[in-house]
């Protein structure tokens, strides 16, 4: 007997053939980490099942985390770089299935290069994008953070005196997102980097950096999801403030920009 597939029932099974659809998957929000919602409320083995790429941080704020390529890392405050168990939670990340259609190679770049740069590349700024740039650096400057308990401070009074880590003549990977202005309160409206060495030996938040050459690849994301924590502490958090202020003091001015198109 001749089988016949009707047309929907193959775009059903098309669809179930396991192709990832692209899309930012956040846990918590932004101004909830300013206002220290520290607690992790999400495994790395369930963000391993939203994604391949990403940043955040860990359970009380215990350093800067970096997905890459699958693996998690942990920069932590003293600067060291390790891998977390999968069962460490985690309160604030972003992460994505990463696929760039296209490579640019790129020379003798700065941060304020990279952002135009990239600024010249996208369709437009109302959309999110992953970034990875990967190659060999002059110089880079980063930061992280000490886990910390409870009562927790504010990011801003944690920030305050953040460990500040520099490297010179290393190679790596930029990983990290632009978010569009209208995430204000979510997430951080920019750019946010961090930065991984080859060698899996320094890393963190990126502050500055001098590249010689290296490539860029940029992955354009329409899809947005929010992954809200339950706990008291996120709960009895107000959220109903400006924190913009606070953000960029956190972040960096330089950080929190958005593309001027005349």
């Amino acid at each position: 007997m001749k089988k016949i597939i009707f047309p929907a029932l193959l775009l059903i099974l098309l669809g179930c053939s396991g192709t990832k659809t692209q899309e930012l998957v956040q846990v918590s929000t932004i101004d909830a980490l300013l206002q220290g919602v520290y607690d992790g409320n999400t495994s790395l083995q369930a963000l391993s099942e939203y994604g391949n790429f990403g940043i955040g941080t860990l359970n009380g704020l215990d350093g800067e985390l970096i997905l890459l390529d699958g693996n998690f890392y942990q920069v932590r405050g003293d600067g060291k770089v390790c891998q977390p168990e999968l069962n460490v939670r985690s309160p604030f990340a972003s992460v994505t299935y990463f696929n760039p259609k296209k490579d640019f190679q790129v020379e003798a770049l700065s941060f304020a290069g990279l952002k135009t740069k990239i600024d010249s590349l996208m369709p437009g700024s109302n959309l999110f994008f992953g970034i990875k740039l990967s190659g060999n650096f002059k110089s880079v400057k980063t930061r992280s953070v000490p886990k910390q308990q409870q009562p927790y401070p504010s990011l801003v009074e944690v920030t305050a005196n953040q460990p500040e880590f520099e490297a010179t003549n290393i190679s790596g990977t930029l990983v990290g997102f632009y978010c569009p202005p209208y995430v204000t309160g979510l997430n951080v409206p920019g750019y946010h980097l961090h930065f991984l060495s080859d060698d899996k030996n320094f890393g963190g938040h990126l502050l500055a950096f001098e590249l010689e050459s290296g490539t860029l690849q940029l992955d354009q994301i329409n899809n947005f999801s929010l992954k809200l924590p339950e706990d008291e502490h996120f709960l009895n958090t107000a959220l109903d403030q400006d924190l913009s202020d606070d953000l960029k003091q956190v972040e960096g001015e330089s950080f929190i920009v958005y593309i001027n198109r005349g």
